[in-house]
């Protein structure tokens, strides 16, 4: 470990030589090449990979703070604003996207103490509204408004965690979009927070003891105690009591291995459970535990780290798992903790054809989520796996935010599907009855368009899932605006979901379909493990045989297929559109990872190579990386199709790094005049609670560039097929 550091700083202190080198170079300005793009700077940066030199000239790019770089990217704003303000039809699709945003809608309801708890949004509000009740029928009143916050709706409230008892809540609070979170308190019946704000926050899971003396919550280091470059790798658990400042928090476990985990507290209160933090991409992990009431150390319960285990909940000593141990689609297990030896181990459900989904325990019942060709069934047994119902799902969809304690008698939880808007129902498992409580009103008429599911094989035989929805009457005749989208990683289901704004892109005759190609969960780990690490190229062959199959089967043409995709799935994207130029019409890159070489190097990114790979970790990882980068793999007099690449200024998560090499890159190499642009918003992250305005904002651009790309009109009258 100390040749490891002293390796690090020796690496540290050559960039930051570099990057000082790179200063007192005098600025060429930003005179614009023939294409009318900014003339950006280039470097002499060369990397050596295990005997391999790779160029970097973009390097500076990576210093959001540099006044080089922030004038780079207000030029690049500026054009991209220029080119999307000439469409015409700009100001409709944004009142069309806004009419069609402006609804209520409602959070799946939780109860606590006695009392229920809901998130609404009146239609156009920034952030969400934290309500409760005394009852279901009652007038509800508000908890925290995250709107009050600030005045352009930047200050979001990400994560909350009620007590047992109803009247106390901590609550997360982001700016800007940031990863980086502060914990407050507040009395629920007062409305008045506590004195103590929590800091050193990011992706903070809280867990209140039940006798709300204070709760277990996942934290940074505090900053000066481990390495600087290691600072966002760990993770510690500390007991905060109420109504104390942070300093005299108690450490209650740091794993000495880097080892991410996050406390919950079981239902009955007794135990508190160490679990994976970034579930469910963890594919294996460990679960510990103790008594809440014990000071001391855990018990490793699950400590092998041979397969991915979830804890669902007790029953007095024995713990209920939902794991893929001998069954890559899942079974569920129960272990005895007074007698946890494996040869004890015993298998409630087990593995069938579907892939298990989620599990919770309510009302003594397991209710389990059963993925059937990506599409949600959902069946209720006793806690000894008789099977008592299945619960009517109204469409091929998802089922989401399920909300029920272990003995309640009613459950809540949430539907929705492309042509079916979010709905929440409630569950009465006494009756056996399902109930609308609340259902999207929207500006729409779904009668005239289809969901259908089809099925393709990709370039090595394997059968992909894809769902395809648009109009009734829609002519199969090669010439229709498509948008084909995907993620393929970490674990990540594509499943059916609704979204208002597609609304407009079918109500103008476009077409909309989601791959299901591997890297997700689609059908257990076998098909995650298909799409990760040396078999990432599995996921860009899945997508573009997804782009060939709707070629082939006449639904669209090179010219009016565009790919969309974010995160990961900006990655998936871009690595197609490198790939295959001659296949698309149009890209949507979002807040991409593309610099596979160094995507490590930032904030959270390390703990992303157990499903990317590291380049410096070994010669067979950076060939792999190396041959699907997006970044290094653009080629020089090559004419790509027209691109929007989206990030945003305080994206801690994928830096917007990536999508400016990768913009600079793609506009000095490519050829022809197909438009380039680079969208940074600001004040905004990856996405987590963006306000509502911004939403708007960054929809409309993204439909008038396709609308532009993909020679669409826009027609008021087609309000219907």
């Amino acid at each position: 470990m100390r040749t490891l550091h002293i390796r690090l700083l020796i690496v540290s202190i050559f960039w930051a030589l570099l990057y000082s080198g790179c200063q007192q170079t005098p600025p060429r300005g930003l005179k614009t090449t023939g294409a009318g793009y900014p003339r950006t700077k280039r470097m002499r940066v060369i990397d050596i990979y295990h005997g391999t030199k790779v160029r970097d000239p973009y390097r500076w790019l990576e210093k959001p703070d540099s006044p080089d770089t922030q004038a780079w990217v207000a030029k690049q704003n500026e054009l991209t604003s220029a080119f999307l303000a000439e469409v015409p039809s700009r100001d409709q699709i944004r009142s069309r996207l806004t009419n069609l945003m402006n609804y209520p809608s409602y959070s799946v309801p939780s109860k606590h103490g006695g009392r229920y708890f809901f998130w609404k949004n009146d239609g156009l509000q920034n952030q969400f509204v934290l309500y409760t009740q005394e009852t279901l029928e009652d007038q509800p009143r508000i908890v925290i408004n995250p709107n009050s916050l600030s005045s352009d709706g930047t200050i979001a409230v990400t994560a909350t965690a009620i007590s047992k008892d109803g009247r106390l809540l901590a609550y997360t609070l982001s700016r800007s979009g940031s990863n980086q979170q502060e914990i407050r308190i507040r009395n629920i019946e007062s409305a008045q927070d506590y004195n103590e704000t929590l800091q050193w926050c990011q992706f903070s899971q809280i867990a209140w003891k039940h006798d709300g003396t204070g709760f277990f919550y996942n934290r940074l280091p505090n900053p000066g105690t481990v390495p600087t470059e290691y600072h966002n790798r760990y993770y510690w658990v500390y007991w905060h009591k109420l109504g104390t400042p942070q300093s005299q928090d108690e450490l209650i476990y740091k794993d000495p291995n880097g080892t991410a985990f996050s406390p919950l507290i079981t239902q009955d209160g007794k135990f508190i459970i160490l679990q994976p933090l970034y579930r469910p991409a963890y594919t294996k992990n460990r679960i510990y535990y103790r008594p809440v009431e014990v000071d001391g150390p855990f018990v490793k319960l699950l400590d092998q780290a041979d397969a991915r285990y979830e804890f669902i909940g007790n029953v007095e000593s024995v713990f209920y798992f939902h794991t893929d141990l001998d069954a890559q689609r899942g079974r569920i297990i129960t272990i005895d903790t007074n007698s946890p030896a494996r040869d004890n181990w015993r298998t409630i459900i087990p593995e069938t054809d579907d892939e298990i989904d989620s599990v919770a325990l309510v009302n003594n019942s397991l209710v389990v989520a059963y993925m059937h060709d990506v599409y949600h069934q959902m069946k209720i047994y006793t806690l000894n796996a008789t099977f008592i119902a299945e619960i009517p799902l109204p469409a091929l969809g998802t089922v989401a935010s399920l909300s029920g304690a272990q003995y309640d008698t009613q459950m809540f939880f949430s539907f929705c599907s492309f042509l079916f808007p979010t709905t929440n129902y409630r569950y009465d498992f006494s009756t056996g009855e399902l109930d609308i409580l609340q259902k999207l009103e929207i500006d729409f008429d779904f009668s005239g368009y289809e969901t259908k599911q089809v099925f393709l094989h990709s370039r090595d035989g394997t059968r992909i899932p894809m769902f395809i929805t648009h109009r009734k009457d829609l002519p199969l005749d090669a010439n229709n605006p498509t948008i084909l989208y995907g993620y393929g990683g970490f674990n990540v289901n594509s499943m059916p979901f609704f979204s208002s704004s597609l609304l407009l892109w079918l109500q103008m005759g476009g077409v909309y379909a989601v791959a299901n190609i591997r890297g997700g969960r689609e059908y257990g780990e076998a098909w995650h493990q298909a799409g990760m690490l040396d078999k990432k190229q599995n996921v860009f062959d899945d997508f573009t045989a997804a782009a060939e199959w709707l070629i082939e089967n006449k639904y669209t043409n090179p010219r009016k297929l565009a790919m969309h995709g974010g995160s990961n799935g900006g990655l998936l994207v871009a690595a197609c559109m490198v790939q295959r130029p001659d296949l698309y019409g149009a890209v949507v890159c979002r807040v991409p990872v593309i610099d596979m070489l160094r995507y490590h190097k930032f904030t959270t990114a390390a703990g992303w190579a157990w499903e990317f790979g590291n380049a410096e970790a070994s010669v067979e990882q950076f060939k792999y990386l190396y041959a699907y980068s997006p970044l290094h793999n653009i080629k020089s007099s090559i004419e790509y199709p027209p691109i929007l690449v989206t990030s945003a200024d305080t994206d801690d998560h994928v830096v917007p790094a990536h999508a400016k090499k990768f913009v600079a890159t793609l506009q000095a190499k490519a050829a022809g005049a197909n438009p380039i642009l680079l969208r940074i918003e600001t004040k905004a992250g990856h996405g987590r609670g963006k306000p509502m305005s911004k939403i708007i904002e960054e929809e409309t651009d993204i439909f008038t560039f396709l609308f532009k790309m993909l020679a669409m009109q826009y027609d008021n009258a087609k309000k219907l097929p």
